[in-house]
């Protein structure tokens, strides 16, 4: 693996950019994050109380679409045997020509389950931040202090510590501290 934790691609998957057809798959997957965190409340995404609507999802997933054609976010699909199975996404903080912090992006990663930790998660970070290149200074994200896993996954590509955010995410009887981590990535192309 490369110091800067990008590694092969694992056998049988495929990343590539995002498609207009994935909104199903995408959909799906994270509508099952909902079911998962009533059994692993530490699931380390921010999810809203109630599951979204189907047209909540549709004007979510247009709204990315439209951010991704126009140049304010990438995203990496993960696809293995015909069927996407994660997402990272890089997101502009603050689009437009005027926004002081328009040169940091916002990552966002989702792996369906049976899919973790067989590298999926790792090729669509890779790729995701490998297009980030010119596009953004600085990425920064948030994970859950209890997601040791996905930490040290993020230390490998170079993000750093920065913070922590206490009871950040109130989940059922208890609260989940979230930290900051951060990655250079160079001044963009302009």
């Amino acid at each position: 693996m490369s110091p800067d934790g990008a590694g092969s691609v694992p056998p049988a998957l495929t990343v590539r950019e995002l498609r207009w057809s994935d909104f199903d798959a995408i959909r799906e997957t994270y509508l099952r994050l909902y079911d998962e965190r009533e059994s692993n409340p530490e699931i380390g995404i921010h999810l809203f109380a109630v599951r979204p609507t189907y047209a909540d999802e549709v004007a979510w997933f247009a709204n990315l679409y439209r951010s991704v054609l126009s140049g304010e976010a990438v995203v990496s699909v993960g696809v293995r045997d015909g069927v996407v199975v994660g997402h990272c996404t890089v997101r502009r903080l603050e689009p437009g020509p005027d926004s002081e912090t328009a040169h940091n992006g916002v990552l966002g990663i989702v792996v369906d389950a049976p899919h973790r930790g067989t590298g999926v998660g790792r090729a669509i970070l890779a790729d995701a931040l490998r297009q980030c290149e010119g596009r953004f200074e600085v990425v920064r994200l948030s994970v859950f202090a209890t997601n040791r896993r996905a930490r040290q996954l993020y230390e490998e590509f170079g993000f750093v510590y920065v913070g922590t955010m206490p009871r950040m995410v109130h989940r059922g009887d208890r609260y989940i501290d979230e930290e900051l981590m951060v990655k250079t990535i160079g001044p963009p192309n302009r």
